[in-house]
């Protein structure tokens, strides 16, 4: 456009100079008759600028045309996504519409705070008051239930070993536990084992493995614990009466058999992290004393093997059903105490070798899984071990 304006200036410029002349010879006839010479020779130039300022009047034409063409292609896009963005909305205006008609469908929820507590002037009427009332009791009736039921099959382990070697599952415990133990005993310099987290004698490393697209990394911890047994942290692991106490994302727990007074097969169903789908596990839990073959002389190893199973009795429910394989590897190491005192929690110490290969199921992004487990795993790790130290404390030492 400023090429056109430049080019009609100029040819301007060339006719009102021409016009001009033409002006000045306006009532003198005798000159009129003698055109001078620069008219004659401006008259032969006069076609060719009148050329070429339709040549550019027709130029500014097109590329006006030009412009306001893509101006309107522009409008209609605009147009376009403007009616999508109404589109959009509208759908968002029905759905909030439907979930507020669903909303006040449900019966009220009851609120915590002191406008919803007991008292005279509680916001809430008497069949709403009933009602969360009898849904608490109803939660710490089922709650007793689980732990009566929970202490029961405990009591079961009490009592001597049966025919556990005709079971469907004990070829599979034997030979899992044996490889977990060879698994655990193995450094982590071979396989390839990065260091992901540390905290003074606790080190835990992982391999990254993906299966399907799902998350299924290894993970390995190191650690020692001061003032236990191998013995002692297997126990408490083990035993499904005190898990309650320290496993903290627990809903429920049922066992589910009794195979012998070291082995049981557990359901858990675990807490739900929203937005993730609500997990739970079925798995055989056995505990074992093992002879330590690379020192003979040294305290046996205790170790502790889960690892999922399948039981008719279980089957899969609304829960995605977790698949995994754990192992704690206890060994004791006792310092000899000074001379005349005794032996106490302080010439004692564990090392602890824990191995899991967990596969959650379902589907979440592995940047999130890995994420997650880099800051729990090492929380699980510190919480079990000073629930195991608390516990001991003040009880005979066990080996």
């Amino acid at each position: 456009m400023e090429t056109f304006r430049d080019i009609l200036c100029r040819q301007v410029d060339t006719l009102q100079v021409y016009f001009d002349a033409c002006t000045s010879t306006d009532g003198h006839e005798e000159e009129l008759a003698r055109p001078p010479l620069g008219l004659k020779l401006s008259a032969i130039d006069f076609k060719g600028e009148a050329i070429t300022f339709k040549a550019t009047t027709a130029g500014i034409l097109a590329t006006l045309s030009h412009c306001i063409d893509l101006m309107a292609q522009r409008e209609d896009a605009w147009k376009r996504k403007l009616e999508r963005e109404v589109d959009r909305r509208k759908k968002v205006e029905d759905a909030y519409k439907h979930a507020m008609s669903e909303a006040r469908a449900q019966p009220p929820v009851v609120l915590g705070g002191p406008d919803y507590e007991e008292g005279p002037h509680s916001m809430i009427n008497e069949e709403e008051f009933f009602d969360a009332i009898d849904a608490a009791l109803d939660r710490n009736e089922q709650q007793e239930e689980e732990r009566r039921q929970i202490k029961n099959k405990v009591r079961e382990l009490l009592r001597p070993p049966s025919t556990v070697t005709q079971h469907p599952l004990w070829n599979e415990i034997e030979s899992t536990t044996l490889e977990q133990l060879r698994y655990a005993l193995m450094g982590v310099c071979e396989g390839g084992w990065q260091l992901f987290a540390e905290d003074g004698e606790m080190k835990m490393y992982k391999r990254e493995v993906e299966e399907g697209g799902v998350v299924c990394d290894p993970l390995k911890a190191v650690h020692v614990v001061r003032g236990v047994t191998g013995r002692e942290m297997c126990h408490y692991f083990y035993s499904p009466d005190v898990r309650f106490d320290w496993e903290t994302t627990l809903e429920t727990m049922n066992v589910v058999e009794v195979l012998e007074p070291s082995t049981v097969i557990v359901h858990q169903i675990h807490k739900r992290v929203w937005p993730a789908t609500q997990r739970d596990a079925l798995f055989w839990s056995h505990m074992e004393r093992m002879p330590n073959a690379q020192d003979p002389d040294a305290h046996d190893i205790w170790m502790v093997c889960n690892n999922s199973c399948d039981v008719p009795e279980v089957p899969v429910g609304k829960c995605v059903r977790v698949r995994l394989t754990v192992c704690l590897m206890c060994q004791t190491f006792v310092d000899p105490p000074q001379p005349k005192r005794q032996m106490s929690r302080e010439n004692v110490s564990c090392r602890i070798t824990y191995c899991s290969t967990i596969n959650p199921g379902g589907w979440a992004p592995a940047s999130v899984l890995r994420a997650v487990y880099k800051r729990e795993y090492p929380k699980f790790l510190k919480r079990f071990t000073q629930y195991v130290k608390e516990q001991t404390e003040s009880k005979d030492i066990m080996f």
